[in-house]
């Protein structure tokens, strides 16, 4: 079986039957294209920076998560393409299944592509391709320029790295990135603990 929709790899890692995340169905969010921010305690706990581009989510893991300031290098990893109804996942996934561990929405929203300093025409698929893709985010707590830059990997094989970096603009700020555990859900309010404690059965209060 060829790998149609690019997620072969993002299904071989996982036991549908164990975990509710999406198999994945969907080709389109919708007129604009879509992002997704979450925040996953996994055997580390980082932030997961996705963008629809060509019908799933390009990934990447974010260890300390995206920054409002410019003057933030964050080291961005790239993981495996995501189905575009991750972007709506939140829960716990199963100890001993890949990535195990609670997830929440931080932030969601649509972006659209910029020029950019070194793009200079094609898809933004292409600009990803080629090391460097600019972006104005629009969500709930991420807004502005945004870029990619590959600076590790890719044709010269090797793991790749990523930057991804804030640009200086109207939207651009001091705040940094909040505190990965104290932070909450934009879709639900939740804490990455409460997730944990509701999925547990465990319930009750004692969000930070």
């Amino acid at each position: 079986m060829t790998d149609r929709d690019g997620l072969d790899t993002y299904r071989g890692k996982r036991h549908f039957d164990r975990t509710r995340e999406p198999q994945g169905e969907q080709s389109s969010s919708g007129d604009m294209p879509c992002f997704v921010v979450q925040i996953h305690d996994a055997s580390t706990l980082h932030f997961d920076f996705r963008l629809e581009v060509d019908g799933v989510l390009k990934s990447w893991s974010v260890p300390k998560g995206p920054s409002t300031d410019p003057q933030d290098k964050r080291l961005a990893m790239p993981t495996e393409d995501h189905p575009l109804e991750y972007r709506e996942f939140e829960g716990v996934i199963a100890e001993g299944e890949y990535g195990a561990g609670a997830v929440i929405v931080w932030d969601e929203g649509s972006y659209r592509p910029l020029p950019g300093k070194k793009r200079r025409g094609g898809t933004f698929g292409e600009a990803l391709d080629s090391g460097h893709a600019s972006f104005w985010l629009e969500g709930s707590k991420l807004h502005g320029g945004y870029a990619l830059t590959r600076f590790r990997g890719g044709g010269s094989g090797g793991r790749e790295a990523w930057l991804l970096i804030k640009e200086s603009d109207e939207r651009a700020g001091a705040r940094g990135t909040p505190d990965a555990r104290r932070a909450r859900s934009v879709r639900t309010g939740r804490t990455l603990k409460r997730v944990a404690e509701e999925e547990s059965g465990g319930g009750g209060g004692g969000d930070e």
